[in-house]
């Protein structure tokens, strides 16, 4: 559970076709890597070490499924020549027991505001501490 006074809270979008939170779960840690959005490359700068993560998967799941931590700030993206593209690694920390599905995050009033229904292109976001508590409240079941 982060300490919202200590810690970030984001949201990050993956594309299970192409790599889901069950690989990180297998891995242990990744380098989050292949963003290309100004907007999120700028959330992805601003990650710290132990900042809470929730995985999103989008595609025809579209639900947050899992929980993890960034266990390394904003790098270089390796392989990359242009210093505008960045990574950060990312731990698994756990799965919810139940898929918070975009239907059920859309329908709580208390999560209006997030960036996932506001702008659903965007594969980095920031998530408030009462979104975060909100969105675990639904992942509990």
């Amino acid at each position: 559970m982060p300490d919202p006074a200590r810690q970030n809270s984001w949201l990050v979008k993956t594309e299970p076709s192409t790599y889901t939170f069950d690989h990180l779960v297998e891995e242990g840690r990744t380098v989050w890597d292949g963003i290309r959005n100004n907007l999120a490359l700028m959330h992805l700068r601003a990650m710290r070490a132990g900042d809470a993560v929730l995985v999103y998967h989008s595609g025809s799941e579209k639900a947050v499924v899992g929980r993890a931590r960034i266990t390394r700030p904003a790098f270089q993206e390796p392989g990359q020549s242009d210093p505008r593209f960045v990574a950060v690694e990312v731990e698994a920390v756990g799965r919810l027991t139940v898929p918070v599905t975009l239907g059920t995050l859309k329908g709580d009033p208390a999560l209006a505001g997030l960036p996932l229904i506001r702008n659903s292109r965007l594969s980095v976001m920031p998530v408030s501490p009462a979104e975060w508590e909100a969105i675990l409240a639904h992942g509990k079941g």
